[in-house]
């Protein structure tokens, strides 16, 4: 986990039309234990952290099919999908989890805001020394314009590379031709590049005319718009 800070993220917000309530979030304590059990998956296995499968369950969940758990599970525990050894205990590893995904599919369905588990790393800003001499404020190099860019970047690094690596390992939403899909995939694979892609032309040319995000939050929102669209792209049904 990058950082025990979490982004700060807009207010949950219910789609217009919802009459059943959104399921209650796993907390901060729960989050942890799901980060100290991903910890204890034993080596050669390579989990991912709480970040990376919280973008993977999206990734997971805006497929045009239902992809069963017994079929994705693995790679939450493994970079790779490699089994757990036999005799691990992964069955609170896999509740939370479960949990988790229910909790995403809940506002995806509804097209609903959602709080990804983003977050914040160290800013380069923080480190800047400002000394006083005789009222004249002697100041450290400032930092670059680009630093607060960069810092939202890092943040939502590993949440995008979880949610891509889920749209590679099963890949029948990206196999799609609708231009539609070009938008959302454009927001998420800006952060991680397009080298794992074949024929990323187009792709890459959509990213050229994006405007990096202004802070964290504004990443943060667009994590949400591209799953929320990629959701409308693969179909899935909207329940209200």
């Amino acid at each position: 986990m990058t950082s025990g800070k979490r982004a700060k993220p807009s207010p949950p917000r219910r789609a217009k039309g919802s009459g059943e309530a959104p399921l209650p979030p796993l907390g901060e304590r729960e989050i942890a234990e799901l980060q100290t059990l991903l910890d204890g998956v034993p080596a050669p296995l390579e989990p991912l952290d709480v970040s990376a499968v919280d973008g993977f369950l999206c990734g997971v969940l805006v497929q045009p099919e239902a992809i069963a758990p017994a079929r994705w599970l693995p790679f939450v525990t493994d970079v790779d999908g490699r089994a757990l050894p036999r005799g691990f205990d992964a069955g609170r590893l896999h509740a939370l989890v479960h949990r988790r995904a229910d909790e995403l599919r809940h506002a995806i369905e509804r097209r609903g805001w959602f709080d990804p588990w983003v977050f914040e790393v160290d800013s380069p800003a923080d480190d800047v020394v400002t000394d006083y001499d005789d009222g004249d404020a002697l100041q450290d190099d400032p930092p670059d314009l680009d630093e607060e860019e960069d810092h939202a970047g890092a943040a939502v690094l590993p949440w995008v590379a979880g949610c891509t690596a889920a749209l590679e390992t099963f890949p029948a939403l990206l196999g799609s031709d609708d231009p539609a899909l070009i938008a959302p995939l454009a927001l998420l694979y800006r952060h991680v590049g397009t080298d794992t892609l074949e024929d990323a032309h187009t792709l890459d040319a959509e990213i050229e005319t994006l405007a990096a995000p202004a802070d964290l939050a504004a990443a943060v929102e667009e994590l949400v718009r591209a799953t929320l669209l990629l959701a409308d792209v693969a179909g899935l049904r909207v329940v209200r």
